[in-house]
């Protein structure tokens, strides 16, 4: 396997798009249930938890430029394999697949239940699942391109819903946030930590950055998507503490969902069913992203022809989602998944970046003596 990648000039895009590439990943089902587990963290004082997430992610994001300018022109696979060997920088390429696959079937089981608490209670996984794969293997085999298209095009389609929060936001009780700063340091890192899930995602940089055409522009589309989507969650967060009784977000699943729920207008009476019903337009990029990244890794590392990944892990995934069922279940594997990617994303970058810079010296050396 070759470290370096070689991209058709075709296959590349403009560091721009990255904006909407990172804001398209972050932007999932987390969001509706953020608030509640940053709160069972940090209390009243959530909202600079988000913050300091934040602030870990630019330095994150830093490090992992850092990391890919050591080389020509790879991603993680090939840096992985350069740094550890063939079978082992194989076998962490692995990992990162699974992980990719792991993040895909809790993003697509997760809306399946939402659809089906707040919509079709009676309507079966399968089905649902069913009709999000296809979207999901149409996008994927269209190419690259597509993929960002659907990335840049899905999201802007419900930003509208942001208007619709001034009847929650009137209504806020601020006294809900009082008194502030009592949480303490650690309460906050560990606030920060829950909000790994949501805010995960922009670790697909590592895979896309061959494919990148001005690589010098990278930094800034990728801090304005993250924070675009930190604002998000952020407001949501906030709206959500002053809406609701703070006794109350330790029952509410989907805390954000519930907000919708309980604003009705004279010409629409469940606002609810359309969120849900068009909330599909921000998962899709999830998904879509995600099934390239396992698929391209799969070609990457073992040469697997990526059409015919794209249907067995689609077959796989909905084989899946028609057993896993129960809201317990699911849960427990979306704080498992939190839990590994909070790990992967966050620190494995600072572990790599010394391993790099020391390897890149040896190299170095070795060529002076040579000489």
């Amino acid at each position: 396997m070759e470290v370096n990648v070689n991209v058709k000039p075709r296959l590349r895009f403009r560091a721009f798009y990255l904006f909407f590439i990172i804001f398209g990943v972050q932007t999932g089902v987390g969001i509706l249930g953020a608030p509640r587990f940053i709160y069972q963290e940090a209390g009243r004082d959530a909202w600079v938890s988000i913050l300091i997430a934040y602030l870990m992610q630019i330095i994150v994001v830093y490090v992992m430029v850092l990391v890919l300018r050591q080389y020509k022109n790879t991603d993680i696979f090939g840096i992985q394999v350069d740094l550890f060997g063939k079978w082992v920088g194989k076998a962490l390429g692995a990992v990162y697949i699974i992980y990719f696959a792991a993040s895909f079937f809790s993003i697509l089981i997760t809306y399946i239940e939402v659809v089906q608490i707040f919509l079709y209670p009676t309507l079966s996984s399968y089905m649902i699942g069913g009709l999000l794969l296809i979207i999901v293997v149409y996008a994927v085999l269209g190419g690259l391109r597509i993929i960002i298209g659907v990335t840049v095009i899905f999201p802007l389609l419900v930003q509208w819903f942001l208007i619709l929060l001034y009847v929650p936001i009137i209504k806020m009780d601020w006294l809900h946030f009082l008194p502030m700063f009592q949480a303490s340091i650690p309460e906050l890192l560990h606030g920060a930590r829950a909000t790994s899930y949501s805010l995960s995602g922009f670790e697909i940089f590592f895979v896309l950055y061959p494919f990148i055409e001005d690589k010098e522009k990278v930094k800034l589309p990728m801090f304005l998507g993250m924070g675009y989507t930190t604002f998000l969650i952020l407001i949501t967060t906030v709206i959500v503490f002053g809406y609701y009784s703070l006794e109350d977000l330790h029952i509410i699943d989907f805390s954000v969902l519930a907000i919708f729920k309980s604003v009705s207008y004279t010409f629409i009476e469940r606002l609810d069913f359309i969120v849900v019903a068009q909330w599909v337009f921000v998962i899709i990029p999830n998904l879509v992203l995600l099934m390239w990244a396992i698929t391209y890794g799969m070609k990457r590392l073992y040469r697997v022809p990526q059409r015919i990944m794209v249907y067995i892990v689609s077959l796989i995934m909905l084989i899946l989602a028609s057993f896993i069922k129960y809201d317990i279940i699911i849960s427990k594997l979306v704080d498992t998944i939190s839990l590994i990617g909070f790990w992967l994303i966050f620190v494995y970058p600072l572990i790599l970046l010394p391993l790099v810079w020391i390897k890149k010296k040896w190299r170095k050396l070795k060529g002076s003596a040579a000489q």
